[in-house]
């Protein structure tokens, strides 16, 4: 995709959006369902993916980490991000790799140490990217806009509080 071929998908988005600000709201679902011992199935609309216990907290490594899929999810997010932002502004981006990585203390999540904390400490995002017509500030201008427009990345880094229940089956 160009980015005639983007702007052309996205400007009748843009446009509804701008004539009806409640048009862009949008509510995302996700559920699963309670697996067997201590697993969770969640369905990605593509597969079916099993997660469990990390090997940090007891698990035997078979089955999806939650804390991974949150990283994966930012990979995700930030690399279509990058790609659309690169489209949009007419960079050429051959090529490239996003890493996510995160600090956890399993002392929190474990209930060993009530001043730990549970969740991540620290999450670090990171772009290698072959765009070898691409100067410095268009580099900088790419992980600028990539970082604004991130939804995973601005969610995480705004603190949005979820709420929960829980009801009888």
């Amino acid at each position: 995709m160009d980015r005639d071929e983007l702007r052309a998908l996205q400007a009748p988005l843009k446009e509804r959006y701008r004539a009806s600000p409640e048009a862009a709201i949008v509510t995302l679902t996700a559920q699963g369902a309670l697996g067997e011992g201590v697993s969770c199935s969640v369905e990605t609309g593509r597969a079916l993916a099993v997660a469990g216990l990390h090997p940090a907290s007891g698990g035997d490594g078979t089955l999806l980490c939650s804390g991974d899929m949150l990283l994966e999810a930012l990979v995700a997010c930030a690399g279509v991000t990058l790609r659309a932002v690169a489209t949009s502004l007419g960079v050429d981006v051959r090529g490239g790799r996003v890493r996510a990585e995160g600090d956890l203390d399993f002392r929190g999540t474990l209930g060993v140490d009530r001043e730990a904390p549970v969740g991540f400490r620290a999450i670090r995002l990171g772009f290698e990217v072959d765009a070898p017509d691409a100067d410095d500030e268009q580099l900088a201008t790419l992980l600028r806009l990539t970082e604004r427009y991130c939804v995973v990345l601005q969610t995480l880094r705004a603190g949005v509080a979820p709420t929960s229940s829980v009801e009888r089956a």
